[in-house]
């Protein structure tokens, strides 16, 4: 088993390190730079990255990465363990999806050096991460008052990432072409299996969805051979090979009448808009069956706002 070297720095099989990935600095002078966790086994095995804050609101992710860490559950019995808590620093600090410039890092890859902010740290991440990863759970969370119900998103033509997917257990399993720029994508082409999870909406913490992805992640790597023990998974997921979403008609006051998870008919009231005044209120109807995989929280909305996300 070869050493592994990420920023010039060595690790050896069996050693724990953290790294600190530098990327840039800000206009004050202060440096910044991306801590990565290295856990290698004694033992060959494959490399499994595991990330979060890629988009710096989302912190759902961030804090199960951080309890995994803290409760020292990322300790391979095979192989190694990189472990980056947050990738996206300066949304991380300023509360934002995006970096300063405003452009998406996850829109990005593979980056270039000399490019804008996020391609400059797609492109380091590309260059001195990326190339060391067999497998990968790029950990995300629903937009503002958007609350995903706890999924997994991968291309199900990619046998690897489906068979990946169920050993990860989440609730939903959605079938999710690659985005151009993500790195789903280029770790892709690259022969790499990277999928996705969400659970939650930004700035805010999703218990439920944090201790299913531990769990979930513990699978993971007992389905790599990593791992001795996992706790099994529940129920099968269920697999949704498209999505919809169900947008409302009207502005106004929004109340949905069905949860998170749920399943819903075609032709089902799932919710109302009403306007503050008083005067009239119109029913909201799926226009096809499936399950309720996000939901708007924001009471006030626009016409052709998000409401419902619907897999079918």
């Amino acid at each position: 088993m070869a050493e592994m070297t990420i920023n010039d720095i060595s690790i050896a099989p069996g050693d724990k390190k953290l790294i600190r990935l530098n990327i840039s600095r800000l206009p004050s002078g202060t440096e910044i730079d991306i801590p990565i966790h290295v856990f290698r086994a004694e033992e060959p095995g494959p490399v499994l990255l595991l990330m979060a804050g890629m988009h710096g609101d989302e912190v759902n992710g961030v804090e199960l990465i951080r309890r995994m860490i803290r409760r020292e559950m990322l300790h391979p019995l095979k192989g190694t363990v990189l472990a980056i808590p947050v990738l996206n620093i300066y949304g991380f600090l300023n509360f934002s999806r995006e970096v300063p410039d405003g452009k998406d890092v996850n829109r990005s890859f593979p980056g270039n050096p000399k490019g804008s902010l996020a391609s400059r740290v797609a492109a380091r991440f590309t260059k001195e991460i990326l190339p060391l990863v067999d497998y990968g759970i790029d950990f995300h969370t629903g937009g503002r008052s958007k609350c995903n119900f706890p999924q997994v998103r991968c291309r199900l033509e990619d046998g690897e990432s489906e068979t990946l997917a169920k050993a990860f257990g989440a609730p939903f399993i959605l079938n999710s072409n690659y985005r151009p720029g993500s790195l789903r994508k280029e770790a892709a082409s690259q022969g790499k299996t990277i999928i996705v999870y969400e659970t939650g909406e930004s700035l805010r913490f999703d218990e439920t969805g944090i201790n299913m992805a531990m769990e979930g992640t513990h699978r993971v790597m007992q389905y790599l051979g990593m791992l001795e023990n996992a706790v099994p998974v529940s129920h099968p997921p269920i697999i949704c090979q498209s999505t919809t979403w169900i947008r409302a008609r009207r502005a106004g006051l929004f109340r949905s009448f069905v949860k998170n998870g749920q399943s819903i008919s075609r032709g089902q009231q799932v919710g109302a808009v009403s306007d503050p005044y008083g005067y009239a209120t119109h029913p909201i109807t799926s226009h096809v069956s499936g399950y309720v995989i996000g939901l708007n929280n924001m009471p006030v909305v626009n016409q052709g706002d998000a409401i419902l996300h619907i897999g079918y």
